[in-house]
């Protein structure tokens, strides 16, 4: 397995990875909406929601610090919204520059980027829980469209061959590289904008063509656009009640902050 891109499932024998994976997809995707559909700045509920989250991912032997720092992969991409600090009316409570920074806007701010790592977390209980192949199965089996579906599967599966063709070319650069010792090699900035940018045409390229080929290949032995597989088993209605109480337990905490947001 490339070390860049490290497989997240995690094999054990707990309850959550004995759960049916559609149950646990199910779970997940509706663990990340009530964290969505929860209202901005009741921090009481978020840290409610935390814990709950948390209690989940014990069921499955992963903890709650393990779960919080492999979850901070979001969290630069929350920075798209800083500009509601400055664009959202309120009173003032700090100035940067020339801009003013609102207390409205920073409440609003820290509240995305509070729930965006928690629906991380909601999506890593199935992703270090369940292999990649049944969720994949488990989608196609709760009527997700076969194009997106095979779209999701080929993207991961081939992410790793983009990977390797990546460092092929870094190699091959170093190899014909010189540095003299205590002195970095290459030369000025523009010079090695110029060579990344031709390394990444030439990824594109090599890339391309190897896809055609794949794709050629695949058509040879009868791909019509459907990933096969097997007959999913029967649905476990226990394991669903089970999976049923955390979901509810979300639902309670969105409910408390509507209440706490109405009263505040």
């Amino acid at each position: 397995m490339n070390p860049v891109f490290r497989e997240r499932y995690q094999q054990g024998t707990t309850a959550l990875h004995r759960l049916d994976a559609r149950v646990k997809l199910v779970m997940a995707l509706l663990l990340a909406l009530g964290v969505s559909l929860t209202p901005e700045g009741v921090w009481p509920v978020y840290a409610l929601q935390w814990c709950l989250i948390a209690a989940v991912g014990a069921a499955g032997g992963l903890s709650a610090w393990r779960l919080g720092r492999a979850a901070a992969v979001a969290l630069p991409f929350t920075l798209a919204a800083a500009a509601l600090v400055f664009t959202t009316p309120g009173e003032p409570v700090a100035r940067a520059g020339g801009l003013v920074i609102t207390g409205a806007g920073l409440a609003r701010f820290l509240s995305i980027v509070l729930k965006s790592w928690l629906a991380v977390q909601a999506a890593l209980l199935l992703a270090m829980t369940t292999p990649f192949d049944d969720i994949l199965a488990a989608a196609r089996s709760l009527k997700v469209p076969d194009t997106l579906v095979a779209i999701v599967g080929f993207m991961y599966r081939y992410l790793y061959v983009l990977v390797d063709e990546a460092q092929s070319l870094l190699r091959a650069r170093a190899a014909r590289s010189a540095a003299l010792p205590g002195k970095p090699s290459g030369g000025s900035l523009r010079w090695r904008a110029r060579v990344a940018g031709g390394m990444v045409g030439s990824l594109f390229l090599r890339s391309f063509e190897r896809s055609e080929r794949v794709y050629a290949a695949m058509l040879s032995r009868g791909y019509d656009g459907r990933l096969r597989g097997f007959a999913p088993p029967p649905l476990d209605w226990r394991s669903a009640g089970w999976a049923a109480l955390p979901v509810l337990l979300m639902a309670v905490t969105v409910v408390l902050a509507f209440v706490f947001r109405s009263s505040a």
